[in-house]
């Protein structure tokens, strides 16, 4: 039986002193900062190596504090005030958009929750804080992020902002429902909400194995959440100049990508402590290092972890291309939020069957016939699929013509459609010239023939 949220013990939080709470504070926003900095250099480094380029090599060391001198060539900037834009709500949206995305670190078990470690001779746990409904409390600060992407593309009084800020709402929407459903299959496995809670529910299993569906989920809609590529619709240069951002300068400007970044680093260190066992060592060392998960080792593990998922959303900005933004919805609306939904509810019976002392054998059996079920439907519509393919590909040649603009997007023929006819000008010497501004075009038309020129 899962042991109900009331009854959870989290005494160990709440008792250390001012001092050491400040400290605790002070740690987590420089972890962030630090993180950060180390993966602005990363990124620019990782996309150089991949497009065979050589990347910051002038600041520093092998380019090391490039980010340091990109930052403060953002504050030395001049700060400038669009004329017509509505200058509170443009000034509070860049603070908006960066306090909440140090606030969700607040939560997130660094250690064991035990007293680990000594701190100036006082006992501690690796974490800050904990709540019963932790990874509520970090939804609820991502979603007030979002706002201030939003406010700062309304605010603006530019149409390119706007828009940015419009996508960036139907963004967060469209994602955080799967978010959400992702979370609540970990919370049925766990019991629990807190995240200190969750990463003890994984001492024999990551939740990876668990839930792998959970964890795809979870990892498409992060990647949307921070508006990274290739879901960077709300600053998309191609078609929005810089989207929600293009209107600031300076040291405002600055907030927004720190704001980017530290989202990274939380979404991270969030899908770590859900799924891939939190401070916990690795499978390999956990088996022969008893001392792995003890005193401040768990920080040296849950940072390599954080570290290789940013090295993720650098790869994939590196790898791949911009999606579309009807694209971006329909994976939202028409995959994630129904595969999400229907893998909750399929979680939800099988620890509903666990509750009830019912054998694990039987619990495998009706997964597999509810697996085999939705294979039979995806067949069966995959073969009628194919049916209406081949009568359009059999059809008459006029009949497989088609619009190459329908959809308002360019596209190829498919096999067996052929393209309409492309009209053509005029050759030259079938055109006349027509002088505008003259009284006598059409005398000068005349004059020189009706072969014109």
């Amino acid at each position: 039986m899962t042991t109900p949220l009331a009854a959870e013990d989290l005494s160990m939080f709440g008792t250390d002193p001012w001092w050491l709470v400040l400290i605790k504070a002070v740690f987590c926003f420089a972890f962030l900062m630090v993180t950060v900095l180390f993966s602005i250099v990363w990124e620019r480094k990782v996309v150089a190596w991949m497009q065979l380029r050589i990347g910051p090599n002038r600041h520093g060391p092998w380019g090391m504090l490039q980010s340091l001198a990109d930052g403060i060539k953002l504050m030395l900037k001049e700060d400038v005030i669009v004329r017509k834009a509505d200058k509170v709500v443009y000034v509070l949206a860049p603070i908006i958009a960066a306090i909440p995305a140090f606030m969700a670190i607040a939560v997130i078990p660094f250690g064991p929750a035990g007293n680990e470690v000594s701190i100036f001779g006082h006992r501690t746990a690796m974490q800050l804080t904990d709540l019963p409904i932790a990874m509520l409390y970090v939804l609820a600060v991502a979603s007030v992020g979002i706002y201030g992407i939003v406010l700062a593309g309304w605010s603006s009084g530019s149409t390119y902002p706007l828009l940015g800020g419009l996508r960036s709402c139907a963004q967060m929407i469209s994602y955080e429902i799967a978010m959400g459903a992702a979370f609540a299959s970990v919370f049925l496995y766990s019991g629990s909400m807190s995240t200190s809670k969750i990463v003890e529910a994984q001492a024999d299993r990551w939740f990876v194995i668990l839930l792998p569906v959970s964890f795809i989920i979870y990892i498409v809609t992060m990647v949307g959440e921070t508006n990274r590529a290739p879901f960077d619709m709300p600053e998309s240069e191609g078609d929005l100049v810089g989207g929600f951002n293009t209107e600031y300068s300076s040291i405002k400007f600055a907030m927004f990508m720190l704001a980017e970044y530290v989202n990274m680093v939380t979404v991270s260190a969030v899908s770590v402590t859900l799924f891939l066992g939190g401070w916990r060592a690795p499978y390999p060392i956990s088996t022969f290092w008893e001392g792995a998960n003890h005193g401040w080792w768990p920080m040296l593990w849950f940072v390599i972890k954080v570290q290789l998922l940013l090295f993720f959303f650098i790869w994939l900005r590196g790898t791949l291309p911009r999606v579309r933004y009807d694209q971006l919805m329909k994976l939202g609306w028409k995959v994630l939020i129904p595969v999400a939904v229907v893998w909750l509810m399929l979680v939800a019976t099988v620890r509903a069957l666990r509750n009830e002392n019912i054998a694990f054998s039987n619990i495998v059996l009706y997964v597999a016939g509810a697996v085999l079920a939705l294979l039979l439907l995806s067949f069966l519509v995959d073969m009628f699929r194919d049916r209406k393919a081949k009568a359009a590909a059999t059809a008459p040649a006029d009949e497989r013509s088609f619009d190459p603009m329908a959809g308002g997007f360019p596209v190829p023929p498919k096999p067996g459609q052929s393209l309409p006819p492309v009209p053509r000008r005029r050759p030259r010497h079938d055109r006349d010239l027509v002088v505008s501004g003259g009284p006598d075009t059409a005398t000068e038309s005349d004059e020189r023939g009706t072969d014109g020129v």
